[in-house]
C-alpha cells in the first residue's frame, strides 16, 4: 500500500494543471545522489527559414532528431563548429485526407557554427550541405507512405510496405530518432515498426533490431505497421521510437517509445498513456542484438491541454541521449505552441535527468516476452505491485520567458500563428563536450525543433504543398554541468 501511494503521489506530482514555466533565473541547481547538475542558461540560438530546399530538392523537414558528427566537434577562437547530421521524418503528410508523398527516407548534412557573444545570447549558423539518402537491403530508398496492413520481407525480416499507390513495394520509414556510432555508421529509429535501422555512412541498410513482442504492433495477431488504424497491442500510432542514445562508451543503446504501449495505457484518457517503455541494449558485440539486457517503465508527465482543466495530455518524450549505462537525458514536451492549430496555451516543455539504477528490469518477463500490461488497474496508471519505474527528476525548464525573448520567442498562442511563436514540436538534442579546460564539466545541449515542413513556400515530390505561414527550423543551445 506504501508503494502504491508513492507511486500516486509521484503521478500527482507530474501532472500540469496550469503552464509550467521557469522560476528565477539560471544558474539554476539539481542535486541529486551526491552529484550537482547545473542549467547554466540559453547560450546560442539560430535558425533555418522555413522554405530552405534540401539535396533532393524537397523542402527541408527538421529536426525529428540531429547529431554532431564524431570527430568534427572542436573549439573556435569564437565558438564551436562541427559537421551536424539531421533527420526529417516521413514528409509532408495528412493522413486525415490521406495525403503522403513517396518521400525518401535520408539524412541532411550541414555545416554548424556557433558564435558566442559576452552578455547576450550568441548565433547558431546552418548551412545545409547535401545529405545521403538511406536505402533497404535490396538498396531501394525507403518511402514515408503509409504501409496500411501490408509488409514485405527482407533477409526474412517483416517489413512495412504499401500495396499500391504512393511508394508501393518500398519499405516505408517514419524516421523519428538518430544515433551515430564512433565509425560513423548510424542507428535510425522507426515510427511505424518500432525497429532501429543500422546503416553504414552512406546509409545502406547493415542490419535492424527489431523490438520483443510487447512492442511490436500487432493486431488479431499479425503485424500492424499503418498509421491510419491503431493496433490492439504494442506501439502505439505515431509513437514508435521517439527517442534513442548511445552510451558515451559506445556499449549501450536505450531505445524510448514515444509514450505507453497499447496494454499500458489506461482508457479513455489521453493522460493515460504516460508509462512508457525504455529498452536497452548491449551493442559490444553487435551491433544488432535479437534481445535487450534492460527493459524499463518510466512515466512521462501528464498535463491538461488547455492549462486549466483536468489532466487529459500526455507530455510524450521525443529524444533521448544517454549520459552513462544508467541515466540519461530525456525531452519530454506538449503538443501545444506553433504548428498547432487552436490558440492553447503552452504547457510543459522540459529536459528530465532519468535514471534506471533502481528501476524494475523486466527484460525476459511476460511483460517483454507477451503483451502483458504493467498497469494495476486498466482504468488507471498506477503500476502493478513489483514494478519500480525508473527516475526522473526535471533538469531544464524550456518555458522560460525571460530567457526565449532575448532570442526572439515568445509563448504567446493567443496571438495566433507569428514568426517569433515558439514552436509546437521539439524533438532533437545532442550533448557535446564545451571544451573549456576551466570548467570540464560543462557541456552544451543543442536542442532543435520538428517543423513539419510547414513553409508559405513548400515544395514535395516536384508539388506544392504551400502552409499559410513558416514554422521555421531552429536550434536552441544551453550550457549545463553535467558529472
Amino acid at each position: 500500500m506504501l508503494a502504491t501511494a508513492l507511486l500516486l503521489a509521484a503521478f500527482s506530482a507530474s501532472g500540469y494543471t496550469a503552464p509550467h514555466e521557469a522560476s528565477g533565473a539560471p544558474p539554476r541547481t539539481l542535486q541529486l545522489g551526491g552529484r550537482t547538475y547545473v542549467d547554466r542558461g540559453l547560450v546560442a540560438a539560430g535558425r533555418l527559414p522555413a522554405g530552405t530546399v534540401d539535396f533532393l530538392g524537397d523542402t527541408l523537414g527538421s529536426f525529428s532528431s540531429l547529431a554532431v558528427q564524431p570527430g568534427t566537434w572542436k573549439r573556435t577562437a569564437s565558438g564551436y563548429e562541427g559537421v551536424l547530421w539531421t533527420l526529417p521524418d516521413r514528409g509532408r503528410n495528412d493522413p486525415e485526407a490521406g495525403l503522403f508523398y513517396d518521400y525518401a527516407g535520408r539524412v541532411e548534412r550541414m555545416h554548424l557554427r556557433i558564435e558566442l557573444r559576452t552578455g547576450k545570447p550568441g548565433t547558431v549558423t546552418l548551412v545545409p550541405d547535401k545529405g545521403v539518402v538511406l536505402k533497404d537491403f535490396n538498396g531501394q530508398p525507403f518511402t514515408g507512405a503509409d504501409p496500411a496492413d501490408h509488409t514485405i520481407r527482407q533477409r526474412e525480416i517483416v517489413l512495412p510496405s504499401p500495396a499500391t499507390g504512393v511508394g508501393a513495394g518500398k519499405v516505408s520509414l517514419d524516421a523519428e530518432s538518430l544515433q551515430f556510432t564512433a565509425d560513423g555508421h548510424f542507428y535510425v529509429g522507426d515510427e511505424y515498426t518500432a525497429n532501429v535501422y543500422y546503416f553504414n555512412a552512406e546509409g545502406s541498410l547493415q542490419g535492424v533490431i527489431v523490438p520483443p513482442a510487447a512492442i511490436q504492433p500487432r493486431s488479431d495477431g499479425k503485424p500492424a505497421f499503418g498509421s491510419l488504424t491503431p493496433p490492439q497491442t504494442g506501439r502505439r500510432n505515431n509513437q514508435g521510437v521517439e527517442g534513442m542514445g548511445l552510451s558515451p562508451d559506445g556499449g549501450r543503446l536505450f531505445v524510448a517509445l514515444q509514450s505507453a504501449t497499447l496494454q499500458d495505457s489506461a482508457k479513455g484518457n489521453a493522460a493515460g498513456r504516460i508509462n512508457t517503455r525504455v529498452l536497452v541494449y548491449d551493442v559490444t558485440t553487435s551491433p544488432t542484438p535479437q534481445q535487450p539486457i534492460g527493459h524499463y517503465v518510466m512515466a512521462l508527465p501528464a498535463y491538461a491541454h488547455d492549462g486549466k482543466g483536468k489532466l487529459d495530455r500526455t507530455a510524450a518524450q521525443s529524444e533521448l541521449r544517454a549520459l552513462d549505462a544508467n541515466r540519461f537525458l530525456l525531452l519530454a514536451r506538449d503538443g501545444n505552441g506553433l504548428g498547432k492549430d487552436g490558440d492553447d496555451p503552452i504547457v510543459y516543455k522540459s529536459v528530465l535527468l532519468v535514471d534506471v539504477t533502481e528501476a524494475s528490469n523486466l527484460a525476459g518477463t511476460a511483460y517483454e516476452t507477451g503483451t502483458a500490461s504493467v498497469l494495476a488497474d486498466p482504468a488507471g496508471t498506477v503500476l502493478k505491485e513489483g514494478i519500480t519505474p525508473a527516475r526522473s527528476d526535471e533538469l531544464l525548464n524550456l518555458l522560460d520567458r525571460p530567457q526565449l525573448a532575448r532570442v526572439g520567442l515568445d509563448l504567446e498562442t493567443a496571438r495566433g500563428p507569428h514568426a517569433g511563436l515558439m514552436s509546437e514540436k521539439w524533438e532533437a538534442m545532442d550533448i557535446l563536450p564545451a571544451l573549456d579546460p576551466q570548467h570540464p564539466k560543462d557541456v552544451l545541449l543543442l536542442i532543435g525543433n520538428d517543423n513539419d515542413f510547414i513553409a508559405r513556400h513548400c515544395r514535395m515530390q516536384g508539388e506544392t504543398c504551400d502552409s499559410p505561414y513558416d514554422n521555421d527550423n531552429r536550434v536552441l543551445v544551453y550550457r549545463l554541468t553535467l558529472p
